[in-house]
């Protein structure tokens, strides 16, 4: 199992800040989240927007850092200036 944790603002569509997701193999941050579907919809946005941080095991990673069963991934919105990276772009 691998843990998702959402940070500052970010939560599931369903309001959760944790989520806990089985895998049978290793896998990448970015295929994990888009396994998710519609509850990280939020969070896909923001990765394909680049205003994500990511965290696994508490260490720096990307979204096609490997991850593997037993594995801690943190999330957290930014948009590169200190914001949160959830404002409406204009």
């Amino acid at each position: 199992m691998v843990t998702i944790t959402l940070m500052g603002q970010l939560q599931t569509s369903d309001g959760e800040r944790d989520c806990a997701c089985e895998i049978s193999e290793t896998t990448t941050v970015r295929k994990l989240i888009q396994q998710q579907g519609d509850a990280l919809q939020e969070v896909r946005q923001l990765m394909r927007e680049k205003k994500l941080m990511i965290t696994v095991n508490k260490r720096i990673a990307s979204e096609d850092t490997t991850v593997h069963d037993g594995d801690a991934i943190r999330l957290v919105a930014h948009d590169g200036m200190g914001g949160s990276g959830l404002a409406p772009t204009v």
